[in-house]
């Protein structure tokens, strides 16, 4: 029977920052890291506040904090954070590849063999057993007809490439796929805004909740106005 997988999110990526070489160029110096400390520094330098007049943005949390509830996002352009992520569906693929500020490298099924694919459950039917005994003969079906396509056009002489790229068509939308993925931080903020938001897809939900909480490990001041549960929870 197919394997059903669970969604990873992996933080492989993450920009860095030379406070040193900054306190040499500017005397200024922060409480923070990273694309956090790079996001103020960019934006301290539109207006050069290196010496901090204002208390109420001395540091790297109540800067951006303003930064944010003025809609001058433009700073946290400068970060990015790169995942690798692994359990998710190429429908979730699709609903995110609508996000054009989104760098994207995904495995590809022209090359990869797909035989042995694993599947992902929507979330709407995990606990379901019926639902889920529907999807595995669905699966298992899929993944038969798909491995007796390959075969078949292989052995009339057609590549491997040509044959897996014909037979991915019966592949269902639950089949697992993985990918790289890098934005810039007002670029995951805008993803996040709209799909860790209880409107959105069940799938790409969850995996924005795994991103956010990626997100706020390294930038916890650029998501500090993000809720802990969906947006649109309790309206």
């Amino acid at each position: 029977m197919p394997e059903f997988v669970q969604p990873a999110v992996h933080l492989i990526g993450w920009t860095t920052f030379n406070a040193e070489l900054m306190r040499k160029l500017t005397g200024w110096t922060t409480d923070a890291e990273g694309g956090q400390a790079l996001a103020e520094a960019a934006g301290r330098l539109c207006f050069k506040s290196w010496q901090k007049p204002n208390p109420a943005t001395a540091t790297n949390a109540g800067y951006l904090a303003n930064i944010l509830r003025q809609q001058h996002e433009s700073v946290v352009e400068h970060a990015t954070a790169t995942f690798y992520v692994t359990g998710v569906s190429r429908s979730l693929l699709t609903e995110l590849s609508r996000h054009r500020h989104i760098s994207l490298s995904v495995v590809s099924q022209r090359y990869v063999d797909e035989a042995n694919a694993a599947m992902v459950v929507p979330p709407a039917v995990a606990d379901h057993f019926g639902a889920n005994a529907g999807l595995s003969s669905v699966a298992a079906s899929a993944r038969s007809v798909y491995e007796g396509m390959v075969n078949v056009l292989t052995s009339e002489g057609m590549k491997r490439k040509q044959a897996r790229e014909a037979a991915r068509a019966v592949l269902p939308n639950m089949t697992e796929t993985q990918f790289v993925i890098t934005a810039n931080l007002r670029g995951w903020r805008d993803v996040l805004r709209r799909r860790w938001h209880v409107a959105a897809d069940a799938e790409i939900r969850r995996f924005a909740g795994l991103v956010l909480a990626e997100l706020r490990e390294v930038a916890p001041n650029v998501f500090q106005d993000f809720p802990a549960e969906p947006f649109g929870t309790g309206e």
